[in-house]
């Protein structure tokens, strides 16, 4: 039968998702837990699969694996999740042989987070509109050979939220580093040091400029969306993920306030 699972991690604990050798990495982890559990023998055994390979650093509250397995009975989140750390099954799902999870998406959710350091929220909502549709997005990625620059944004998002700017970007696939590029993109649209015909001449190549990266530590991969595909959630792993992520938010929320307060006293 083949399984599902949604997973969440912490991508600062790991060198990115993809397994490499001698180092840590999301996809190792994950392989590791299952073999140990005697779920699946091998990756190409038993057909691993996973939906994004997130780059080193960022995080994901929706990604997805999924692989062949005929030991039902061990494949639940509240057993997998007591075998990892920093990464949590929050969902399991039964779906059909063909089913991969990068080709079966419709699309995925990612949301950037960055401190309010007083943007013009408008200006960036503006120079937003110019990367919504169809576009090559040459000067705005880390091009790989033979990969087709040109990709659909279906939307972005931009919310105030505290103290913090929420950047929401929708779309059926992204390029590597294009979503951090477009941050610092509308970024310096919020501080006036990049204007929108800039933007747009980036967009059209009539220039070949091309921005830094924000930093991949404040992305997370959200959600990726499947036609009528539902992921069963296992309470108890929803509890102990719970506490796990509202240890994480104590401490460095008390590390937070620390520094508000030394700044603030300056």
């Amino acid at each position: 039968m083949r399984i599902a699972l949604k997973v969440a991690y912490d991508g600062t604990k790991f060198f990115g998702f993809q397994r490499q050798k001698s180092v840590k990495t999301v996809e190792g982890e994950l392989i590791r837990a299952l073999q140990k559990l005697d779920i699946i023998k091998g990756p190409r055994e038993n057909n691993f699969k996973g939906a994004s390979r997130t780059d080193r650093g960022v995080s994901a509250f929706g990604n997805v694996v999924s692989f062949d397995t005929e030991n039902l009975k061990l494949v639940q989140p509240r057993i997998l999740n007591h075998h990892l750390k920093d990464i949590w099954v929050l969902g399991i799902a039964g779906v059909g042989e063909d089913f991969h999870p990068r080709y079966s998406a419709e699309g995925k959710i990612y949301r950037y987070y960055m401190v309010d350091e007083g943007f013009d929220l408008n200006a960036m909502k503006r120079c937003s509109k110019l990367f919504i549709g169809t576009h090559n997005f040459s000067n705005f990625a880390r091009l790989e050979q033979f990969k087709n620059p040109v990709r659909t944004l279906d939307d972005i998002k931009i919310s105030k939220k505290g103290k913090l700017v929420v950047l929401e970007f929708s779309g059926e696939s992204f390029l590597w580093e294009m979503i951090r590029r477009i941050v610092t993109a509308l970024k310096m649209c919020g501080i006036s040091c990049l204007s929108e015909g800039e933007i747009e001449d980036m967009l059209n190549l009539k220039v070949d400029r091309k921005l830094p990266p924000a930093p991949a530590e404040n992305l997370v991969l959200w959600e990726i969306k499947y036609p009528s595909l539902r992921f069963e959630i296992d309470e108890s792993s929803v509890e102990k993920a719970k506490r796990e992520f509202f240890e994480r938010f104590s401490r460095a929320f008390l590390r937070a306030a620390l520094f508000e307060e030394w700044l603030n006293a300056l």
